[in-house]
């Protein structure tokens, strides 16, 4: 079995502490040679100037690829677009593309002047610069779908809109990308779909946030953990657990994983280590 191609996933730092910590994840990250890195935004476009200072300084210190997310929460269409091309001078092309939360998790409301939904973003951004365009994916069906068939619709009109990828939410088990895979596959999506691996650094939030998300959660998956506090041997459950997920999304005839790291590599890099993806020293490592 080869070596998946990886990529990782940030938020940007909002203090000193926050900013080394990114830093050394960064670090520790980079030397595994990801096609790309992505920065988020947080909830309600909170960190915009915060993610286009991650995205650019990431960029010119490490030289690796670099997806910035862009949402069209409360910002015009003037403002986002401004922000894309400030990226696009910087020398970024790439851009994940979102609707993005309303501030505080209530209903998304458009900014009066702003994009009304992430169609509406990607088709602006594919005639406003040449950008590779990475958009989400909901294995679990959206929140806001109404039923699984509108999910995978609205999907393909973010491709048909000028879309060159997607990334998944996270979801537990392999079967349940490879069910959304076919469904994609059915409805005539061709382009890349990416699965998005989160290793579980902290059950209890981590179930938080997939119930937050409508993510399925298995029955099995909580009596593990539960265990596994008992026993203190949640990280190895963890590291274990995201292993054979990857496992099986590889046997599966996937090639690229994309990782959402929180800022914390040590998950990542074991699961990396574990898929045979080989660490290379990097220039400014040995200088």
């Amino acid at each position: 079995m080869q070596p998946p191609k990886t990529s990782f996933e940030f938020f940007p730092p909002k203090g000193l502490a926050g900013s080394f910590r990114l830093w050394d994840t960064l670090q520790s990250l980079a030397p595994y040679g990801p096609d790309f890195v992505s920065v988020t935004y947080g909830a309600g476009g909170t960190t915009r100037k915060l993610t286009h200072d991650a995205v650019t300084t990431i960029n010119r210190q490490l030289g690796v690829e670099v997806a910035a997310h862009l949402t069209c929460v409360e910002a015009s269409r003037a403002e986002t677009l401004e922000i894309a091309q400030t990226y696009h001078e910087a020398g970024i092309r790439d851009i994940v593309a979102l609707r993005g939360d309303a501030p505080g998790g209530g209903q998304f409301i458009p900014h009066p002047e702003g994009f009304n939904s992430s169609v509406e973003l990607i088709s602006a951004l594919k005639k406003t610069g040449d950008f590779k365009i990475r958009v989400g994916a909901y294995p679990d069906t959206h929140p806001e779908a109404a039923s699984s068939a509108q999910n995978i619709d609205y999907l393909k009109a973010k491709f048909d809109a000028g879309a060159d990828a997607a990334i998944t939410q996270f979801f537990f088990e392999a079967e349940t990308f490879f069910r959304f895979r076919d469904a994609c596959v059915k409805a005539g999506i061709t382009k890349p779909i990416l699965p998005g691996i989160l290793p579980i650094e902290n059950w209890t939030s981590t179930k938080r946030f997939a119930q937050r998300c409508a993510t399925s959660v298995p029955a099995w998956l909580d009596a593990a953990f539960e265990t596994a506090k008992r026993d203190d041997r949640e990280t190895l459950l963890a590291t274990t657990l995201a292993t054979e997920l990857c496992t099986e999304l590889l046997e599966g005839g996937v090639d690229h994983l994309h990782f959402y790291t929180l800022n914390r590599p040590e998950l990542t890099r074991d699961i990396c280590v574990a898929m045979g993806v080989k660490a290379e020293p990097r220039l400014a490592q040995v200088a």
